[in-house]
């Protein structure tokens, strides 16, 4: 298959087709096959390929992308993990992502050990020396139905050996991936936008809350996201629009005649995170406020969106709707945006849409199919958003719906 000629001894089932030298040659065999053909007999027509998350057979190209998504677990997981800074209701979710060669060690600050080390992303800003080699992990951009500050396990985690993607200040892994996927193999290409239609089809985002756009205001539409003002993304990825105010200020003054939409964030509508506006506060610079309801549903109404470094404008950008970044996100720097804010001189390439696609959903994150518990592709878990699977446990649940009441103390039980 890789395009030698080798000589052969005996009769296996390549041999005798004009691709090798025989030295005992089967008369029978006397067709001349190209390289794609005996590929095509011996890996795809002649095998019968199981696809163990749908329960069925399949393609083997299915094969191909399972076989990718649980080797690559296993090599990263084989000799263990020792995981630090994890707030209780994470740790059988993080083992469920990461323990099931090793099972997963949880202390409250790194330990000296052989294990492979990582910790949440924003607990390596409380270290002073971190360990070498500790790896970051965070979120991963198709997390759930429902939010992680509502205590719901993700179905997408990433890890990062450098960084991690919401801080500009220093490279990431996710960089160097986007940076890789400048140029594209066809099947890559063709797998991201794949990808990207099954999205906007099935209308997934990062929490698919599912509720549909309420009528909007008439005229050229420019969504505002809000976001959390004490987020990471906007202490790491901002300049001089750090707040939902200033954004809001910043978007009217360049569209005065636009129809300006804000939309406060999910976990700051439901009390968990700071970052909220007062009516009137909003009503100096926006149209209308979105109040409720799936963000996702609002980008198939807009022309525009203009944010810091809310995931939303990667999520424009998935369909078709041109972005303005006031800040630096991970999307920010490639070709693909309106940047106002600064972008790092490292990202100095073009790259197509399909390339961040596959660099951000495929390369980067982990998945975890939640019907079977094993590691899947992206396409996997977009199919269980899609059919509503994201399963909470009971006791989560109840937790949740006991810190909503007590929202007002949530820097108690925020890491």
């Amino acid at each position: 298959m890789a395009g030698h000629r080798p000589k052969v001894f005996g009769q296996p089932f390549y041999a005798g087709w004009g691709l090798t030298d025989d030295i005992s040659p089967l008369p029978r065999r006397s067709r001349t096959l190209t390289r794609a053909q005996l590929f095509a007999g011996a890996m795809m027509l002649y095998p019968i390929w199981y696809d163990p998350y749908r329960d069925r057979l399949c393609r083997l190209e299915d094969v191909i992308d399972t076989l990718e998504a649980q080797s690559r677990a296993y090599a990263a997981d084989l000799h263990g993990w020792q995981a630090s800074g994890m707030r209780l209701w994470k740790r059988k979710a993080l083992n469920g992502f990461f323990g099931q060669v090793t099972p997963m060690q949880f202390t409250k600050t790194p330990q000296a050990t052989t294990r492979k080390q990582m910790i949440w992303a924003r607990e390596a800003e409380r270290l002073d020396t971190p360990p070498d080699g500790l790896v970051r992990v965070e979120d991963g951009f198709l997390r759930s139905r429902g939010l992680g500050a509502a205590l719901v396990p993700p179905l997408s985690l990433v890890t990062d050996h450098q960084g991690i993607y919401y801080d500009p200040s220093r490279p990431s892994d996710l960089e160097d991936l986007i940076r890789s996927r400048a140029q594209l193999r066809e099947d890559q290409r063709a797998r991201a936008d794949r990808l990207r239609r099954a999205l906007i089809k099935a209308g997934l985002s990062k929490y698919n809350l599912g509720a549909a756009a309420p009528d909007l205001p008439a005229g050229h539409r420019i969504l505002v996201p809000g976001q959390v003002e004490d987020d990471a993304s906007i202490r790491l990825g901002t300049s001089e629009v750090q707040t939902n105010l200033a954004l809001l200020a910043a978007a009217r003054e360049a569209n005065p005649e636009a129809t300006i939409l804000y939309k406060p964030h999910p976990d700051v509508e439901a009390g968990l995170r700071p970052g909220a506006l007062s009516q009137d506060e909003v009503s100096r610079y926006a149209d209308a406020i979105i109040e409720g309801g799936d963000p996702a549903a609002l980008l198939t109404e807009v022309q525009e969106v203009w944010t810091m470094t809310s995931l939303l404008g990667f999520e424009a950008l998935l369909r078709g709707v041109k972005v303005t970044c006031l800040g630096t996100p991970f999307y920010a720097g490639w070709g693909l945006t309106v940047d106002r804010g600064t972008v790092p001189s490292r990202r100095n390439i073009l790259v197509p849409l399909e390339g961040l696609i596959h660099a951000t959903l495929i390369d980067y994150p982990r998945y975890r199919d939640p019907v079977t518990g094993l590691p899947c592709p992206a396409e996997v878990v977009v199919e269980r958003l899609a059919a509503g699977i994201s399963p909470a446990p009971p006791s989560l649940r109840m937790v949740a719906k006991l810190q909503g009441l007590l929202s007002s103390y949530a820097h108690l039980w925020r890491c």
